[in-house]
């Protein structure tokens, strides 16, 4: 007997769009989160910058100013690019030099990209 079973963990993991298996799921990823309004042909910047004792970290400024908004973009950005993130004010931080993978995966989202 396995340890889960007979409980709802036994459960496969289902999409929360279509309902289906993951493994069948056909849906394309969604770098947006749900109900988040369209970037509105928002510009944004990407930075290097050099912090202290040689770390590097992206910056992204020119978000809007929805604070559960971009909570919810910087943890599929940092998901996206395998990397440890904060949010400081208005901009995402990203740890690392991560500007072409944030450069499509933005482009792709909707915003022009400036940097």
């Amino acid at each position: 007997m396995r340890l889960l079973a007979g409980t709802p963990y036994d459960r496969p993991a289902t999409c929360e769009r279509c309902g289906q298996p993951e493994d069948n799921c056909q849906c394309p990823p969604a770098l947006l989160p749900e109900g988040a309004p369209p970037p509105d042909k928002k510009t944004v910047k990407l930075v290097v910058e050099k912090r202290k004792k040689g770390k590097v970290v992206t910056v992204i400024r020119g978000l809007s100013a929805r604070s559960s908004d971009l909570a919810a973009l910087l943890s599929k950005l940092k998901n996206q690019c395998g990397a440890g993130g904060t949010l400081a004010g208005e901009s995402l931080e990203i740890q690392g030099n991560h500007v072409e993978r944030l450069r499509t995966l933005l482009g792709e989202a909707g915003y022009t990209v400036r940097g």
